[in-house]
């Protein structure tokens, strides 16, 4: 059957989320042991740095996250765990972490965590993205520092895309975990639940792992009815979302709801349940007279929501 590319939605629904206009050309299959040594000796190239999990921003002038080597110098960077993103249009950009993990902010120096970064547009969505591609490549070299063959220190390759055994040769390579983000819907309803952890009267769409051997739209079916007790038969893909917390794709969903009894799993949720779509508009501009709210809207479910309930 031909496919018929003029029906998909312009703009690209995954271009309007969070973290996903990472424009670096990665130039992936011309890595090798002398590409970072490369960048890192070019004038041109600039630094994300990191301290911990927190990206740092100057806020000397305008608003900045990208660095000089002469500024990063003065932070004292572990040069050894730079990763290699891509290249920009002004040069390379490498992600730095920090020697001192900072607790707080140092004048003239501010620090974001990445989902406040998200939240706060505090820099550009470009940088954003680039941002979200560092975090996750920083945590996963962080996480495999031994071999989990033989337990010897790995050694980094290939500008930080591959950690190496010299013990006993096993190659690592870094991990995306596809997780799948969902909207069941029934009619003119859709179903939403609460986390404890989420904030006063915010309700949000349910998400899981995808698991070995599942594909995303059995993922769906299955988390759907193992926290709410719907059951859900179509499913229809919108959109994905890097989430850098610490590595995921999140997949988002929209699914045809087969049964409305819920039966929530309260080791998952705080509550589920039905929202009709004047409902939703209402939660969507802070109206709902018992006070409900959807997330913020560079997150993927608030996409989902939005999108289902408006068609923006």
């Amino acid at each position: 059957m031909p496919i018929d590319f003029n029906l998909l939605p312009d703009p690209e629904p995954s271009s309007l989320v969070g973290f996903s206009r990472n424009r670096l050309v990665r130039d992936a299959e011309n890595r090798d042991e002398e590409t970072l040594g490369k960048a890192m000796a070019d004038p041109a190239t600039r630094y994300y740095l990191f301290s911990g999990n927190r990206v740092i921003l100057s806020k000397t002038d305008q608003v900045r996250v990208l660095f000089s080597n002469t500024e990063a110098e003065q932070l004292g960077p572990r040069f050894d765990d730079a990763i290699l993103l891509g290249i920009g249009e002004d040069g390379p950009q490498v992600a730095l972490p920090l020697e001192d993990i900072w607790e707080e902010a140092r004048e003239p120096w501010d620090i974001y965590d990445l989902r406040s970064l998200l939240y706060s547009g505090s820099v550009g969505e470009e940088d954003a993205g680039a941002i979200a591609q560092a975090g996750s490549m920083l945590h996963w070299n962080a996480m495999n520092r031994h071999c989990g063959r033989c337990g010897s220190p790995t050694e980094s390759r290939i500008g930080g895309y591959r950690r190496d055994c010299p013990a006993c040769d096993a190659k690592f390579f870094p991990r995306t975990d596809p997780v799948v983000i969902m909207l069941t819907v029934s009619g003119d309803k859709c179903l939403m639940g609460r986390s404890p952890h989420f904030p006063e009267g915010w309700y949000s769409t349910l998400a899981g792992f995808v698991e070995p051997g599942e594909t995303m739209e059995d993922a769906m079916r299955r988390e759907t009815f193992e926290e709410s007790g719907i059951r859900v038969g179509r499913v229809a893909y919108h959109a994905s979302q890097p989430w850098p917390f610490p590595h995921s794709l999140m997949l988002g969903l929209y699914g045809e709801a087969t049964s409305d009894e819920i039966n929530m799993d309260e080791s998952e949720l705080e509550d589920c349940r039905w929202f009709t779509r004047d409902e939703v508009l209402l939660m969507l501009r802070q109206e709902h007279p018992d006070g409900f709210i959807c997330p913020p809207n560079r997150a993927i479910s608030s996409a989902l929501i939005a999108h289902w309930s408006t068609g923006a």
